[in-house]
């Protein structure tokens, strides 16, 4: 029999089935697209600008050009205020269909070979904490939650418009909710808050792709695997990019193919950086297929923890990581 695709086997992994091979991203391109809809503005590109709430980006060397809500320039101060503050972008007059046209053109994907998928602007906890910053947004949930809830229930207006009119003209392949909530070490708020706020508003925008029958792609960074339990119970499909701090042997005995892991690989720069050995970088690959790719459910995805991707030695140490990821995607499942 012929080797699946790679789209088709990601597929595979991505509605819980046995793949024929562990996909690899990166290997020989992207898994999958990832973007936002032009209507929204390019307030995420290299430039910043302003999201559609007003909250204003800023990019700068330092974050490698991701934009960022500008430091000490937040729109909302007090949150019992947040009715005088916050309007509904404009939710009339937008062609769609044209909008989904031009942007599927710039993408210029091989649709035999990669994933259209799309943000439907749903990442309600860091459009709040772009109005208020962390300081202020933080204490606000514990202070005001009701006018919290408030605000949640109106800002979920414009991201339900939003995500059904990207599954209805864009017609995607798959839906990606990106809401980083938690640091290294946990998350920022407690899963008794994150079950408040936020999973029954998510809950609300997914289910329009859960009808659809589209996968759901959830990005998180840090130690999150607590939130983990009610995002897969609303219909989340895969997890990246599923970081080291996490237990990620406990996510996968715990949800089996139900939950992707997508991600699970991170090498550290030791003491001797630059000097490594190969063979030793190579066993870090291994010993991360061993732990998360038998029974499938798993997509290898790291490199260095750098941010300096064009030097030399990231480059030469990302190629051995790579390199070894194929040859066990190829291999691991004969």
């Amino acid at each position: 029999m012929a080797k699946l695709t790679q789209k088709e086997n990601f597929l595979r992994v991505v509605r819980g089935e046995m793949p024929e091979y562990v996909p690899v991203s990166g290997a020989q391109g992207p898994l999958m697209t990832m973007f936002d809809s032009s209507v929204m503005g390019d307030f995420r590109g290299p430039k910043g600008g302003k999201d559609p709430w007003g909250v204003p980006f800023v990019t700068n060397e330092e974050t490698g050009f991701a934009a960022i809500p500008e430091p000490n320039n937040f729109i909302l101060k007090d949150i019992t205020e947040w009715r005088d503050v916050i309007k509904l972008p404009p939710m009339e007059d937008i062609d769609w269909e044209l909008a989904a046209q031009r942007d599927k053109d710039k993408l210029k994907i091989n649709p035999e070979n990669t994933l259209f998928t799309i943000g439907g602007y749903a990442d309600l906890f860091q459009q709040f904490i772009g109005m208020m910053g962390f300081t202020e947004g933080l204490c606000a949930l514990f202070e005001s939650p009701e006018d919290a809830e408030e605000l949640f229930d109106f800002m979920n207006q414009y991201c339900m418009y939003i995500s059904k009119n990207i599954l209805d003209y864009y017609k995607p392949e798959g839906y990606y909710l990106l809401d980083d909530s938690a640091t290294q070490l946990q998350p920022f708020i407690s899963v008794e808050m994150f079950e408040r706020f936020f999973v029954p508003r998510y809950k609300k925008c997914l289910d329009m792709a859960v009808e659809r029958d589209i996968p759901i792609f959830y990005h998180n960074c840090g130690r999150c695997e607590d939130l983990l339990p009610p995002m897969v119970e609303i219909g989340v499909n895969v997890w990246d990019p599923a970081q080291v701090e996490n237990d990620l042997v406990a996510v996968k005995e715990r949800f089996g193919r139900k939950l992707v892991i997508n991600g699970g690989y991170e090498y550290r720069m030791p003491a001797t950086w630059p000097n490594v050995d190969e063979e030793e970088v190579r066993q870090t690959v291994r010993d991360t297929f061993a732990k998360l790719a038998p029974n499938g459910g798993y997509v290898f995805s790291g490199r260095v923890k750098s941010m300096e991707r064009n030097d030399p030695d990231v480059q030469r140490v990302n190629g051995w990581i790579l390199d070894e990821a194929i040859r066990l995607s190829e291999t691991m499942y004969k």
